[in-house]
């Protein structure tokens, strides 16, 4: 049997058109959204939304193209926009009966997150970030040799068919290696937990790459058009990364102050998998921000 968060419930929601998503419910009180990133699913929440169940309820849902949850065929860019992820997450809250609430992201998660904030600024109360810079400033700063970092970018960002039929053909070796040089702690992801991580992958390869895809087309249009008309986040918003500005050569802090108004940003010592190797570090920033 997969691994689960404890003392969690389990449903499908439909929240679009022949398209439902897998989703972890705990604990009572104030909804709080947490959105997993790559190549994970909502378990990489377990140790979090466990803490945050004490008081609050915990929805972990696995991403449109991911884990559990539906994987629509990409018809055209817009199938994995984050916007129309964003989409998914509001419908997803709606349905579980809250109009309103708190969002969290880590990577892949973080960028759904984001964009649910700008689109969706009645809803989202809350925001925080793990991990990530807005998707157009993401690729602005990669350049040169610095930019190898981001390979996996590069090569998911091209038409369909390639990236698709490389990956697939070793999809536990690509997925496992970003589980393995993204972690500090290695013991933070056990075995049976990286094994649903990798089984998930592997079955999800059209999906993830048209996650990124979305990410170096359709995603980078609806930053412009944001930064163009001065959309902001409106809400408090949370910003933790590891410090890795430095190395790549920019200030990562400089780039999230247009973006949002109220903001608290910094850098973590953890690696990038911050909710599994430092959980109570992530615990304290999101307790932090509800209260702000």
């Amino acid at each position: 049997m997969e691994p689960r968060i404890v003392g969690f419930d389990y449903q499908r929601v439909t929240v679009a058109e022949n398209v439902a998503l897998n989703v972890a419910v705990g604990g009572s009180g104030s909804p709080f959204v947490l959105l997993h990133g790559f190549p994970q699913t909502h378990l990489m929440w377990r140790h979090v939304a466990a803490d945050l169940a004490a008081d609050h309820t915990v929805i972990c849902p696995d991403l449109r193209g991911y884990g559990a949850s539906d994987k629509p065929a990409e018809t055209d860019g817009s199938t994995y926009s984050k916007r129309t992820m964003a989409a998914d997450i509001v419908a997803l809250a709606r349905a579980l009966g809250h109009d309103r609430f708190a969002l969290a992201g880590h990577d892949r998660g973080a960028l759904v997150a984001i964009r649910a904030g700008l689109d969706h600024p009645d809803a989202v109360t809350r925001l925080a970030s793990l991990d990530v810079l807005p998707t157009l400033d993401m690729w602005d700063v990669l350049q040169g040799a610095s930019a190898a970092v981001g390979f996996h970018l590069y090569l998911m960002a091209q038409p369909p068919g390639l990236p698709e039929q490389m990956i697939s053909a070793s999809a536990d070796a690509f997925f496992g290696y970003f589980l393995d040089i993204w972690t500090r702690n290695p013991d933070a992801i056990p075995a049976d937990v990286r094994e649903a991580y990798l089984k998930a992958s592997r079955e999800a390869v059209p999906s993830i790459v048209a996650d990124y895809r979305a990410s170096a087309g359709i995603d980078v249009e609806h930053d412009r058009a944001d930064r163009a008309a001065g959309n902001r986040l409106r809400m408090p918003v949370a910003v933790r990364q590891q410090d890795w500005g430095d190395a790549l050569g920019f200030d990562a802090a400089a780039l999230w102050r247009p973006w949002a108004a109220d903001l608290d940003h910094a850098t973590v010592s953890s690696g990038h998998f911050m909710a599994e190797e430092a959980p109570a570090e992530v615990v304290k920033t999101l307790r932090s921000l509800l209260a702000r």
